[in-house]
């Protein structure tokens, strides 16, 4: 498995991070910020500058010196990626959301869909000819970043940035974000949680797959799947080798699933004084490092960070991500199997197309048999033993289902090999129902309000879209019904915190209609790439009458 040693340059900004943090006070600091600054100049002698600082007995440096330090030495955030106008956007794309009928909802979604020119950006060329100089990574094509402190392309959100550019109709851009993974892929052996130097010691969930179905459901461009097929197959072997393959052994036979996993015992560089705060109370250095592990692969399940992977829900230095197997990481990767089956076919390859068609029915059975839970209707997460890296594999026990309520439960909603069967997925969706996790204004995490901001009571894009995509999909009209419930509830409290603060968030609180999320490491985040997306995607397969309200107050 790939990772990275800390760079001069990261050791460095790191260094400045924890003077910065000393110098400006932790009211309002992003240490995020400080990994993102590029030099102006050779780092021997900007460190030669920072060495000669003026200091105080105890080393701090004033916040008037060190402003003066970085405005001179350091480029800002964000400055070393340049805007760029997406070539194939325009104001109202031919056939956009044809089902939306009501005219203040289409007003606002050509707002959303606007809002792809803010996001746009290519690196600039400074990058490519000194690396050395910045954390960013020299990505070969245009792009669509987060928003807000997210300054680069994050992973898992661009399969929802993808499936908003789609009903743009901006397949252009949607391709180049795809390229520009599999660049990542081939540089580093996975695709790194973002594209900073210092995400490359975790991945991120695998939706690579998804996003090159979704462009070729709408293009049918063979010669795209081809390209990316080979990347696809690097992308299967890192999830199913190594330290994320586990195998759990029933009275039948051996299963073999995956687990999130980061190769790195730090504190991770964009949250080095945070990792370290947390972990102060730990004396043991081998403990600190595997709380470090556990941190960096919170960070890789993208839920950074929640209860769910907490021993103790009060106590964060309880993570042990690493020692759970999660259902949707599974459905993930049994979603990636089951599109390079699919590729293999329309590219004729049928070696590939098999061996991944029989790669899926195993992982299916291995989902169904470890994680499926009847009397609560729900794919639950799987605690391991202390032996998880035991190469016979652990013995199944019912008792280390993690019966706690989270909206990753029902992710496998998504899959169709689950949502076609439509017994399953009225249990699914009645459980659904009565799990106390749908809320005014959608689904939220968990029923757990930790402060965390992957627990109650936030709600994210991703998960109400797979949800309620997964059961729209299924033959059940009680399933359609619960899925429409859920969209209309997400798009009304998108709208209203729209027009309430003038722009799209990361997250939502759940509990009451146009009120936004919190919580978690850093303040609330605009923009914003994921949300954006969805409610796009949401309004071309869901459309919105032109008599259906779209205040809080509703029908």
């Amino acid at each position: 498995m790939s990772t990275i040693a800390s760079t001069p340059l990261l050791d460095f900004l790191e260094r400045l991070q924890e003077t910065a943090l000393a110098a400006f006070g932790p009211r309002n600091f992003d240490p995020k910020l400080y990994v993102d600054l590029y030099l102006r100049s050779d780092l021997e002698a900007v460190e030669r500058a920072f060495a000669g600082l003026p200091r105080s007995p105890n080393g701090s440096v004033s916040a008037g010196d060190l402003e003066r330090f970085i405005a001179s030495h350091l480029g800002a955030a964000g400055s070393d990626l340049v805007y760029a106008q997406p070539a194939d956007f325009v104001p109202e794309p031919e056939g956009f959301l044809p089902r939306v009928r009501n005219p203040a909802v289409r007003a606002w979604a050509l707002e959303v869909h606007a809002l792809w020119t803010n996001l746009s950006r290519r690196v600039d060329d400074a990058v490519r000819e000194r690396p050395d100089r910045h954390t960013l990574v020299p990505l070969p094509g245009p792009l669509i970043i987060p928003g807000s402190r997210f300054r680069e392309v994050n992973y898992w959100d661009s399969y929802w940035i993808v499936r908003g550019l789609l009903a743009s109709k901006m397949y252009a851009t949607a391709k180049a974000i795809v390229t520009n993974l599999i660049y990542l892929l081939e540089e580093y052996g996975h695709v790194l949680n973002g594209a900073r130097v210092y995400y490359a010691n975790r991945s991120q969930p695998p939706l690579l797959n998804a996003m090159i179905r979704a462009i070729y459901e709408k293009t049918h461009d063979k010669e795209f799947v081809a390209k990316c097929l080979p990347a696809l197959l690097k992308e299967h072997e890192f999830w199913t080798s190594g330290f994320h393959q586990i195998t759990i052994r029933d009275r039948e036979c051996s299963h073999n699933l995956s687990r999130y996993y980061a190769m790195w015992d730090k504190p991770r560089p964009e949250t080095s004084t945070i990792d370290k705060k947390l972990a102060s109370n730990i004396s043991s250095t081998s403990e600190k490092q595997k709380f470090y592990r556990e941190l960096a692969t919170g960070g890789e399940s993208g839920w950074d960070f929640s209860v769910r992977w907490m021993r103790n829900p009060e106590d964060i230095t309880t993570l042990e991500t690493t020692s759970i197997l999660p259902v949707d990481l599974n459905i993930y990767i049994l979603r990636m199997e089951l599109d390079i089956s699919f590729f293999g076919k329309i590219v004729g390859n049928h070696n590939i197309a098999t061996q991944f068609l029989e790669a899926s029915k195993a992982r299916e059975k291995a989902v169904s048999t470890v994680f499926w839970n009847e009397r609560m209707g729900q794919w639950l997460d799987y605690w391991l033993g202390d032996s998880s890296s035991c190469v016979e594999g652990q013995h199944w026990a019912a008792a280390n289902q993690n019966q706690n309520a989270f909206a990753s439960n029902f992710v496998p909603l998504w899959m169709d090999v689950f949502n076609s069967d439509k017994n399953l997925v009225e249990k699914v969706a009645k459980s659904l129902r009565s799990s106390g996790l749908l809320h005014a204004a959608g689904i939220a995490c968990s029923l757990t309000n930790s402060g965390q901001q992957w627990d109650f009571p936030n709600g994210w894009a991703p998960l109400q879209h797979m949800i309620a995509e997964g059961l729209a999909r299924s033959g059940s009209s009680e399933a359609r019904s619960l899925a429409e419930d859920i969209v209309i509830r997400w798009i009304r409290t998108n709208y209203v915190a729209y027009k309430k603060t003038g722009t799209m968030h990361e997250k939502y609180d759940v509990q009451k209609c146009g009120e936004v999320g919190g919580g978690g490491e850093y303040m609330p985040q605009t923009g914003f790439g994921w949300s954006n997306g969805v409610v796009l995607a949401f309004l071309e397969e869901f459309g919105w009458p032109e008599d259906r309200k779209i205040d809080c107050e509703g029908d």
